[in-house]
């Protein structure tokens, strides 16, 4: 394309921080202001390459291990949540912590303990090494077993087929985690539901938006880390909806101009841990290449709210005078 009039972006609408996302964050950022640098944080609080860089210059130090943490120190466990054995270990080094788990993380960890407690065996639909994985496991290592998509299904061995439940990750493809219960149903025909969607509301509310918008672009660029799951997932997500092409980038200075050659619409969106500001950096920089003003594309309406950690809610508490 080469006239100007021919080129336009669509903007998905719901994009970017979700509730849990926007919890952590402010999570890190309120202890920093009322406990002053360092605090420390256990693995990265959301997975975004600039949200970490930006808390790290703000006093953060993110540390892999609980061990790493110096004794007495203020710990924040992740919004991916953590096991157990986690907490465990951060009361034997008499740590402070804060648990930006995300809520509807910790339902999922909540079900694990209970459907562990009557005797289930537990099929985790997740991707192995995820946080969020290896924290649900750890609420029942001995009940979960890890299905990494409907390929691994077939090599599932459980002690009775009558006693079979399934939770998922909460940040994997709707469209996979179907295929994948499909499959695990046609093995375990009494293969017990949780009790409601474990896909988190915001993950399936920016997957509905791409398929929508990607059935009318080109060109998709998702703003986002290639070690966020949600974020990777809107790429294929596009791909598989009528994109043509489909791209995931941390920053603008990430995309290659080449992306752009023959294609009259792009669309953009990002994953729910990206601050609205690389978008409007990505959309800026279409701009400059005659993608001018963005059409927001809003396929559902989103006013999901977190409270804060209990620790932080309680210490910010004011005192009656």
């Amino acid at each position: 394309m080469t006239a100007d009039t021919e080129r336009r972006v669509l903007l998905a609408k719901p994009r970017g921080y979700c509730a849990g996302v926007d919890r952590a964050v402010q999570a890190v950022e309120i202890a920093l202001e009322k406990y002053g640098a360092p605090i420390y944080v256990r693995k990265q609080i959301v997975h975004n390459v600039h949200v970490v860089k930006t808390l790290e210059e703000r006093g953060a130090v993110f540390v892999d291990e609980t061990a790493e943490v110096p004794e007495g120190a203020i710990v924040v466990f992740s919004a991916h949540g953590v096991a157990p054995v986690v907490h465990e270990e951060a009361k034997g080094l008499d740590l402070r912590t804060i648990d930006a788990t995300c809520p509807l993380v910790t339902k999922v960890h909540k079900e694990a303990v209970r459907f562990a407690a009557q005797g289930y065996d537990i099929l985790l639909i997740g991707h192995e090494g995820h946080e969020e994985v290896i924290g649900t496991t750890g609420e029942a290592p001995d009940h979960i077993h890890l299905v990494d998509g409907p390929d691994d299904v077939a090599r599932i061995t459980v002690r009775d087929p009558e006693k079979v439940a399934w939770l998922s990750q909460t940040t994997l493809s709707v469209d996979e985690t179907i295929a994948t219960v499909e499959k695990l149903r046609e093995r375990f025909p009494k293969l017990t539901d949780p009790p409601s969607d474990d896909i988190c509301y915001a993950t399936q509310n920016r997957q509905t938006a791409v398929k929508e918008m990607a059935a009318r672009s080109q060109l998709v660029i998702v703003v986002g880390s290639t070690n966020s799951s949600n974020s990777v997932r809107l790429v294929e997500v596009a791909k598989e909806h009528g994109a043509d092409a489909a791209y995931l980038v941390d920053y603008a200075d990430q995309i290659d101009p080449a992306w752009l050659e023959g294609v009259g619409t792009v669309g953009v969106t990002s994953g729910a841990s990206v601050p609205d500001e690389l978008v409007q950096g990505v959309l800026g920089w279409l701009a400059e290449r005659g993608f001018g003003e963005a059409e927001e594309i809003e396929s559902v309406k989103e006013s999901m709210r977190f409270a804060l950690p209990h620790e932080l809610r309680r210490d910010l508490r004011i005192t009656p005078v």
